[in-house]
């Protein structure tokens, strides 16, 4: 991005992802920096994910970087989900919808940038 520090920008990617019982949600996804413990344990849960249930708990109370990436004891402990028959795409408008920055005047890359904001 041509207004902002490489290092002020988040890189990753977005996939949804459920709950048990059709509780959808945007996991990020890390793409950059994977020698990070977090973002390589985080990225082994989410690739485990794709076919276990999984669950990613932080190890920070022990003074561990990174997350304990369990799946469940049993195979198919709950439904599958019914999944959402939108596009990703479609999701994230959704979810995001008026709070993403899209041109060279919007408030939010205003403040990020230090410019002076419009007032109408």
């Amino acid at each position: 991005m041509r207004h902002l520090p490489s290092a002020r920008v988040e890189r990753f990617r977005l996939a949804l992802a459920t709950k048990p019982y059709d509780v959808f949600f945007l996991c990020h996804v890390p793409t950059q920096n994977l020698d990070n413990s977090w973002n390589d344990t985080n990225l082994q849960a989410c690739l485990q994910a794709k076919t276990l249930w999984t669950q990613a708990t932080s190890r920070r109370d022990e003074g561990v970087d990174g997350y304990d990436v369990k799946s469940t004891r049993d195979e198919t402990p709950f439904p599958e989900p019914n999944w959402p028959t939108q596009t990703l795409e479609a999701l994230i408008l959704t979810t995001f919808g008026g709070r993403m920055i899209n041109c060279e005047d919007h408030s939010g890359l205003s403040r990020l940038i230090g410019a002076k904001q419009s007032t109408s």
